[in-house]
């Protein structure tokens, strides 16, 4: 039987990368192109700014890609509890790359509405920004429905984003940067050509300063939450509650547990280890207990998100120890 252990072609752990930060880093790379080339045709401030957003999206999300790949590694006797913890580490990198890419754009901002610069090609730079609503909305929604997906909840139509947004600390590290950065990415293309038709109908040339930098502090936005879930990930944080509300659940689906002593569960990128004592009915033997043991833990790691399960147990004590998720 082939152990876990064994090591994973480089093809096999590329196919379990995530997908959402792949297809965001092609689109974004196409995107940024597009815009840069605009922004230097026209002059646009608030173009420049959302192309050096794009830009930023695409280094970005091929790090976090290349670290999603290296996270799918299976442990190995060295890294016993896997490589889980890598994605953060190039999420924290990810990160650091936004928080220059706000700074210049802030920068530039300032400069442009201290001396605004006339503007060329307006149907251009809203050709362009529509193309960039479309692209990142795709990303935007295929986003979504990986957070769903990875957090196993159904939603459609108009209950897409509020669900995904409800739910988007049960995804990915990788998932929760795509996400986070398409939100400011449709919201910088909208407001990129809102400063493009004002500056273009109206005196107020400001207008693309301003917006040049409101890009540019939601970008600060992004690096601040991005760098604070990945921090927390690297310190090493326990898992959400409707988590261990499951494991709990699979866990009294075998009638000969009765209570849970103590348990705790740490995420690891997208991953769980467990940890648990749980009590028995007293009167087992010690091989009919060591039996409804490994059946838990078999049953555990059946969840493709539990990569391990450390199991005690000890004979009921006759207190109640386990309080649901939803009774405390």
């Amino acid at each position: 039987m082939e152990s876990k252990l064994e090591r994973q072609g480089l093809m096999a752990l590329i196919k379990k990368g995530n997908k959402s930060s792949a297809i965001a880093m092609i689109g974004n790379a196409i995107i940024a192109a597009i815009k840069a080339f605009a922004a230097a045709f026209s002059g646009s401030g608030a173009m420049f700014a959302s192309a050096m957003h794009s830009f930023a999206d695409a280094i970005n999300q091929g790090f976090v890609f290349v670290g999603s790949i290296l996270s799918e590694k299976r442990p190995t006797p060295r890294f016993p509890t896997g490589f889980g913890r890598v994605i953060n580490i190039f999420c924290m990198i990810a990160v650091i790359v936004v928080t220059i890419m706000a700074y210049e754009t802030i920068h530039e901002g300032w400069h442009l509405f201290r001396h605004p610069v006339e503007n060329e090609g307006i149907w251009l730079n809203i050709a362009v920004l529509i193309v960039n609503l479309v692209v990142d909305g795709f990303i935007l929604i295929k986003a979504m429905k990986e957070i769903l997906h990875e957090a196993k909840v159904e939603a459609h139509g108009f209950q897409l984003f509020p669900t995904a947004f409800k739910n988007v600390g049960r995804s990915a590290p990788a998932t929760r940067l795509v996400f986070y950065e398409d939100i400011v990415a449709v919201t910088g293309a909208l407001l990129a050509m809102i400063a493009v038709i004002v500056v273009s109908l109206t005196a107020f040339d400001q207008m693309d300063g301003v917006v040049t930098m409101l890009i540019g502090l939601l970008m600060v936005g992004v690096a601040f939450r991005v760098g604070y879930d990945n921090m927390i990930g690297l310190i090493g944080v326990s898992a959400p509650k409707e988590i261990e509300d499951k494991v709990s659940r699979i866990i009294f689906s075998e009638p000969l547990v009765t209570d849970i002593y103590q348990m705790r569960i740490l995420q690891e990128g997208r991953y769980y280890h467990v940890e648990a004592l749980l009590e028995l009915k007293a009167g087992l033997s010690l091989a009919d207990a060591d039996d409804i043991k490994f059946k838990m833990r078999d049953t555990l790691l059946r969840d493709t998100n539990i990569t391990d399960a450390i199991l005690g147990i000890i004979e009921d004590d006759g207190v109640k120890s386990w309080v649901p998720v939803d009774k405390r």
